[in-house]
């Protein structure tokens, strides 16, 4: 991974804690997500629980980020499995959960949360309740986290969608930015700013594939939600709309910070300067904006996504 992509991998993260601003209480649209795929969750499950019935069960739930949201997957598990093995008059199995997320997640506030967690699901679920172990794992999963065959299954929910690094080649030869105005692909960005995102999304989605393959063990499943487009071009479709109307606010924000640098320049009033330039902290800078691109790519799911599953079985 290129220098870029590790400062991805160190600052990339959602807002933690639980305040107005954060991940947990701004991740409703997450939510709604999860409950409508849940049938195909819950098959998923089911289907690889009665083909194995394994005595032990791990799961990895990777870009679990943290809030209420982080724990909608561990019950599902539990339900199903604790109804099917009941059902099956099985012996209970034990369940080895990890949470895995990028090094900036807000970890802390997922472990403070396990002891209220159990409580509740002891009331859900009453006997039905499996033993059961949560375990945190730091790390992109763009590469390797769990031993070969280690792994039962693997659940994803809006997570594919961001990119392990900002692409390379969004800059000529001479390092101007080729993106210029805009944060992400737009009708105005060039065939290279294009081919460079769908490069890199080719490339990541390929190791996320080769690594949980080497992971997952036999009879084991895995069941991926993320952000794509019906579009066939990348700068169509509601996603490429709403990061455009991000930059104009943006570029509005730096426009309004030169302005008022311009203003500040002129003032021979010391107690002038002093507050316009308390002002200035909350203006985007505008040479900061203009080499600034998203690290986030929504693929086709026919022409993209399939194909590079398609490659990745012939191989």
């Amino acid at each position: 991974m290129t220098d870029m992509g590790m400062k991805v991998e160190q600052v990339l993260h959602m807002v933690g804690g639980a305040g107005e601003t954060s991940y947990a209480t701004n991740s409703r649209l997450q939510e709604k997500t999860m409950y409508r795929t849940k049938p195909i969750l819950d098959n998923a499950i089911e289907e690889m629980y009665r083909t194995l019935l394994p005595e032990r069960l791990v799961v990895a739930d990777l870009g679990c980020s943290s809030g209420p949201n982080t724990f909608l997957v561990v019950s599902e598990v539990l339900g199903v499995v604790g109804e099917l093995r009941r059902r099956l008059e099985q012996k209970p199995p034990e369940i080895q959960f990890f949470l895995n997320d990028l090094p900036g997640n807000d970890f802390n506030n997922v472990f403070r949360s396990l002891e209220r967690y159990g409580k509740k699901i002891e009331e859900e679920k009453g006997e039905l309740l499996v033993p059961y172990y949560v375990v945190g794992v730091p790390g992109s999963f763009y590469g390797r986290l769990f031993p070969c065959r280690s792994v039962h299954f693997f659940h994803s929910s809006y997570c594919l969608m961001w990119l392990s690094q900002v692409p390379q080649g969004l800059e000529s030869d001479r390092g101007v930015p080729l993106n210029k105005g805009n944060i992400y692909i737009t009708e105005t960005s060039p065939p290279q700013v294009v081919e460079a995102y769908q490069e890199q999304h080719r490339r990541d989605f390929s190791s996320f594939l080769k690594s949980r393959y080497a992971e997952l063990s036999v009879g084991g499943g895995m069941v991926l939600t993320f952000l794509g487009r019906k579009k066939q071009h990348p700068a169509l479709g509601d996603l490429s709309l709403l990061w455009g109307l991000l930059a104009e606010a943006l570029n509005s924000m730096a426009s309004e910070r030169r302005w008022r640098i311009n203003m500040l320049g002129s003032s021979k009033d010391r107690k002038v300067k002093e507050r316009e330039h308390h002002t200035l902290v909350v203006f985007m800078k505008e040479e900061k904006l203009v080499t600034f691109d998203l690290p986030f790519y929504s693929p086709s799911m026919e022409e993209e996504v399939k194909a590079v599953i398609h490659k990745k079985r012939s191989l």
